[in-house]
């Protein structure tokens, strides 16, 4: 049995998709709804709060995928506690943990991001998710977990997926509006396609010499927003129009908007190279095949366009 904690999400969806082709149809969805993905997926409703629930959530699995997502408003007082709850069940059962992470505690910088780049956090988001980080590495090192930390930058891809590059550059010219670009047209962005970033961590998950390391999961080139708009008019075969929204008007506007204050501390690492290299997962894993930013743009702009 191999579960999914976070199933809902746009992660946990292509994960199940990726481990039923290529792995097992022994697979359970763990949510507080899920949501079916292939006939044969074991639902589970679970409040991952309570440990109780997800102890049975967990029960019987082989494998545990971290996937959960939270809205920014209850990273504060949920997103540790429940993570805490996941590695006591996990160590309980006897499973295997793959903890899906992110970049925000490396530093906001131009620094080349490999997976030992030293964890920095600055602001609150940041810090929270640097100790959850913390939190899976004590586990490992002291021997009491059998796990493994597979980390992505930020997304883009189909469907829903949400991120900044998609809800605020992609989406609006796939529908014929302007675009948004935080800060800098011309700073490199490393992106990751999100069926990618399932993909991968399904393959680590089943190669039992993965575990026990961090590893970043496999990205196409770095490109600048500037280059992904003269792609994606390419593609529509017309100019799209599009603004650079400097610093200073997002923190004008966080003053007001919550969501823009929630996601304003991250908005620095847009001012400078922002270059996530996964050199290591490549090396190892040289028959993985990475979706080109090409054909990934194709792909979301086809969703609503004839190309």
């Amino acid at each position: 049995m191999q579960t999914i904690l976070g199933s809902n999400g746009q992660i946990g969806q292509e994960l199940a998709k990726a481990l039923y082709a290529e792995y097992t149809h022994d697979i359970r969805l763990v949510s507080r709804r899920p949501h079916q993905v292939q006939a044969s997926d074991e639902l589970v409703a679970a409040d991952l709060l309570q440990y109780n629930q997800t102890l049975q959530a967990i029960s019987g699995s082989d494998i545990v995928y971290f996937t959960v997502g939270l809205p920014y408003a209850l990273w504060d007082t949920q997103f540790k506690p429940i993570l805490k709850n996941v590695i006591k069940a996990t160590q309980a059962v006897g499973a295997k943990l793959v903890y899906f992470d992110n970049t925000y505690m490396y530093p906001k910088d131009d620094t080349v991001q490999v997976e030992s780049t030293p964890i920095e956090p600055v602001g609150p988001k940041s810090t929270i998710r640097a100790e959850m980080t913390e939190m899976v590495l004590a586990a490992l090192e002291s021997g009491a977990l059998e796990g493994v930390i597979v980390r992505a930058p930020e997304f883009y891809g189909p469907g829903e997926t949400q991120s900044i590059t998609n809800t605020m550059l992609l989406d609006p010219i796939k529908g014929g509006n302007r675009g948004t670009i935080p800060i800098s047209q011309t700073t490199l962005r490393t992106l990751i396609w999100t069926p990618d970033a399932s993909r991968a961590m399904a393959l680590i998950g089943n190669t039992p010499a993965a575990y026990g390391q961090t590893w970043h999961l496999p990205t196409a080139p770095s490109l600048s927003y500037r280059e992904i708009v003269q792609k994606s008019e390419q593609i529509l075969k017309h100019n799209v129009k599009t603004i650079t929204v400097p610093m200073w008007v997002f923190k004008v506007g966080s003053w007001f908007n919550p969501q823009i204050k929630n996601m304003s501390e991250l908005l620095p690492r847009y001012k400078y190279d922002n270059v996530f290299n996964s050199n290591k997962f490549q090396t190892a894993f040289p028959d993985f095949e990475i979706t080109t930013v090409d054909q990934g743009l194709a792909q979301i702009l086809n969703e609503t366009h004839n190309i």
